[in-house]
This record gives structure tokens, C-alpha cells and sequence, in this order.
């Protein structure tokens, strides 16, 4: 099943993107059914933004297929972009520090009500629209796990004030609005304790249950990975190596445990390194990738 009400099945072979400097990532194989959660794994500079942002239709992919929902990649950018969503993506989709939560809700409410909609919706009475407004954002709240009251300022509380579990959840938040059938969230992970990272995956888990596929880029999958379709970004590559080729390493998706997770993680996290005992080609092959990788999402964002 391609996809449901609210969820949309992801699938990818081969699949990559180059920017003008080398490979921001390339090899994807991947297959979750709706309402799947996949979690991107990688280091920095590894492409897993640049994945997140392909799969979402909002970067041109260069190797390989996928699909969303059906939809074919890159053939259907446009129609893509329509059933997904992002969730604080530096530089493409972030919340402006200067705005509250309440401004940012109002915002994301009226966009949705002005261009999510039908015209046969925009012309239903005012209080009718503002009603379906309050409930939308009630229930993406709700779905993201935020509490405006338990803010220190309640819902005018800046988002600069927000500490970075609550922002996570005001993105979320923001970005189901629209109902999307796929979530993408960048950073899953970033600068949060233990307690909160649990927090962060049990939120993506619920939605996940709920019916909404979630991409999640992390620096490590969940601790319990039962259900978890893991997608790693950063092996060791040849730039512009041939495919299969002496020391090309395609990457890899598979469903697993917590202790497969953690194992292959750290192995990955060793070879994409180069560190120890590295020479210099690794060194520069790594650079190229992650060279690739930014030039790539520095278009998706002036796009």
C-alpha cells in the first residue's frame, strides 16, 4: 500500500544526490510502509539532511528512484512537497526566535486556512473557519506534546526562551498543521539529555502509531529500535568512484534491534571518521562528501 489518510509509504534504490563539489549522499535502498518510523542515522556532513530534504521533494536527486505515496522522485516534486512536511531544518524550515509560540501558531493557522484549503472552505462563515483554525492547532499540540500553559509565559512565551525539547515539539506542532502523511524532522537529537531524547522519540513514536510516516535524521536511533526502519548515511566513499567500485560503500536501511543499532552506528561512526590511521585519499574523500552535502542544502534553502 503506497498510502493511507495519513500516512505514506517511502521507498528508494540507488538513490542520491550530487552537488557541484561531490556526492552529498548516494546508494539509498529503502522500504517503509505508511506510518513507518524511519530514522536517518549519520555524522555531520554525511548527506542526512540532504536525504530528508530529497525525500521530501524539496531537492533534486541525481541517482536512483523513490517514491512517496506512490508519487515517483523527482518526476513529482511538486506533488511531494504537497503531502509532506518539515520540521526544524536549519536554514529551510526554523522558527524565528523573535516571534512567541502564540504568533508562530497564529501564522502557521492562517497559511493553512489561506492556501490549505479549498475555495469552497475559504467562503464558509468566519466563525466556522476559526473554529476548525483552533482545532487544528489544538490537536497538533496535543499530538506534539505541548502544553502552551506549562510555558513560563504561556503562549506568548518567545521562542527564544523555549528550552530545545519544547522548541522540537513547537515545530512539530507547527508542521502537522497542514496534515502532512509524511513528517520529516532534522536534528531529532541535537543537544538533548537522555531524559529528553527519550521524550523526543516517544513523541515521533505516538505519531508514528497514529498513522503519520516520520523521517527523523539523528545522530542515534532510538535506544529500543523494534519497528525502527534505520536508514545510515556515512561510509567510507570514492567520490567519483564508478559504482561498485574498490572502496565504494553503498549505504544501508534495515529494520532493528537496539543492539544492531548501536553496534553498526559506532562502526559507522569509526569508518566515516577517518581518524585513526587514516591517509591522506580518505581524508580528502571525506571532505568531498560533506563539501557535497552543503553546497546541496545551501540550494535547497535559496530555493
Amino acid at each position: 500500500m503506497d498510502s493511507t489518510p495519513h500516512g505514506a509509504a517511502v521507498t528508494a534504490a540507488g538513490f542520491g544526490v550530487k552537488g557541484p563539489r561531490g556526492w552529498a549522499f548516494r546508494n539509498i535502498d529503502l522500504s517503509a510502509g505508511p506510518g513507518s518510523l524511519i530514522a536517518v542515522q549519520g555524522p555531520s556532513g554525511s548527506g542526512r539532511t540532504c536525504l530528508l530534504l530529497a525525500l521530501t521533494g524539496r531537492m533534486k536527486s541525481a541517482a536512483g528512484t523513490a517514491e512517496v505515496g506512490g508519487l515517483p522522485l523527482p518526476k513529482k516534486r511538486a506533488a511531494v512537497r504537497s503531502v509532506t512536511a518539515l520540521a526544524h531544518v536549519p536554514g529551510v524550515a526554523e522558527l524565528d526566535p523573535a516571534l512567541t509560540v502564540g504568533e508562530h501558531l497564529r501564522e502557521r493557522a492562517l497559511l493553512q486556512g489561506r492556501f490549505g484549503g479549498s475555495l469552497r472552505a475559504l467562503l464558509r462563515p468566519r466563525h466556522e473557519r476559526r473554529a476548525e483554525a483552533r482545532a487544528l492547532v489544538d490537536a497538533a499540540l496535543t499530538a506534539a506534546g505541548l502544553d502552551p500553559e506549562s510555558l513560563p509565559k504561556g503562549i506568548r512565551t518567545s521562542v527564544r526562551d523555549l528550552e530545545r525539547l519544547e522548541a522540537l515539539r513547537l515545530s512539530v506542532a507547527l508542521a502537522l498543521i497542514g496534515g502532512p502523511r509524511l513528517l520529516a524532522v532534522d536534528d531529532t537529537d541535537l543537544k538533548l539529555s537522555d531524559e529528553e531524547r527519550a521524550g523526543a522519540w516517544a513523541m515521533l513514536r505516538g505519531l508514528a502509531a497514529a498513522g503519520t510516516t516520520v523521517l527523523a535524521v539523528c545522530s542515534e536511533p532510538p535506544q529500543d529500535g523494534e519497528g525502527v526502519v534505520l536508514v545510515r548515511t556515512g561510509g567510507r566513499r570514492e567520490a567519483d568512484a564508478p559504482e561498485g567500485a574498490p572502496g565504494d560503500h553503498p549505504a544501508t536501511t534495515d529494520a532493528t534491534d537496539a543492539t544492531d543499532a548501536t553496534d553498526d552506528g559506532n562502526s559507522g561512526r569509526n569508518e566515516a571518521g577517518g581518524g585513526n590511521g587514516a591517509g591522506e585519499h580518505d581524508k580528502r574523500d571525506g571532505t568531498d562528501d560533506e563539501e557535497g552535502a552543503a553546497d546541496a542544502h545551501a540550494e535547497a534553502g535559496r530555493s
